[in-house]
């Protein structure tokens, strides 16, 4: 009997049995089968027996910690390096170039054609990044006319419809990250685009048109980014891209093969 029918029938996983995986003996319970949104998208869930990602609910500061990678990016002290700066801030390090904290419309338009990616592409990004969320981050009420942006406020962009990954004050939730994966990937490994589209109408919010836009167009750039061959943005890079150390290792690899 497949899933649907088990519901319709009154069968399935009780979250009140024993037997039932997703039952826990500390008497969490995480979905319940009169509801089948939530049986569909159950959250993470770390075995008893192997908490290696403790206090998963609460934000990480500086570090992007998931169960496989609990101290977040140690590779070329990427985590000590970057200690003094939220995971926010790390994730738009790579187009601070100069380190002065502030990130011009050409910095943004460099750092992409350092990427790799093409002039046009470069153009549309620098003015789809600059346009909206340089003026949350000025320090008064009138707007930069460079449209600059300043790292010290850049929490103030984030935006709604998103997956709640980074917080309010661009700390890093590990349990909102890996309930990405638990609610809506076929493999908890990586995403593909079909488990993308499920995540953006997942996650979202009414009347936010400007937050699922966004969501959207930053998932489009981190496929465009990644550029997977198989089709499967992998869970690691993905980690990555979020304290943004995926941005330089992806720069010098470009840079070594001359590739756009």
């Amino acid at each position: 009997m497949d899933y649907k029918a088990a519901l319709v029938n009154g069968v399935g996983p009780d979250p009140d049995s024993e037997k039932d995986s997703n039952s826990r003996s500390d008497g969490v319970t995480s979905y319940i089968r009169q509801v089948p949104v939530t049986v569909q998208r159950k959250p993470f869930l770390q075995p008893e027996d192997d908490v290696r990602l403790p206090h998963a609910g609460t934000p990480r500061a500086n570090v992007a910690a998931t169960y496989e990678q609990p101290q977040g990016s140690q590779a070329g002290n990427w985590a000590k390096e970057h200690q003094n700066q939220t995971v926010l801030q790390q994730h738009c390090d790579y187009f601070d170039q100069d380190k002065d904290g502030i990130i011009w419309p050409l910095d943004t338009f460099k750092g992409f054609r350092g990427l790799g990616w093409n002039l046009l592409l470069s153009l549309l990004a620098t003015f789809i990044i600059h346009i909206p969320f340089s003026y949350p981050t000025v320090n008064g009420y009138l707007p930069d006319p460079f449209f600059r942006i300043y790292l010290k406020n850049i929490h103030k962009t984030k935006h709604g419809s998103d997956t709640g990954t980074y917080d309010s004050e661009g700390r890093f939730v590990p349990q909102k990250f890996e309930d990405m994966f638990s609610k809506y990937a076929d493999d908890k490994d990586f995403v593909t685009l079909r488990d993308v589209w499920n995540l953006l109408k997942g996650q979202r919010v009414v009347a936010d048109p400007f937050g699922y836009t966004a969501a959207a167009l930053e998932w489009l750039a981190t496929y465009i980014l990644l550029w997977p061959g198989d089709g499967r943005m992998k869970k690691e890079e993905i980690r990555k891209l979020y304290d943004g150390s995926i941005f330089y290792e992806i720069a010098k690899e470009k840079k070594h093969s001359g590739k756009r």
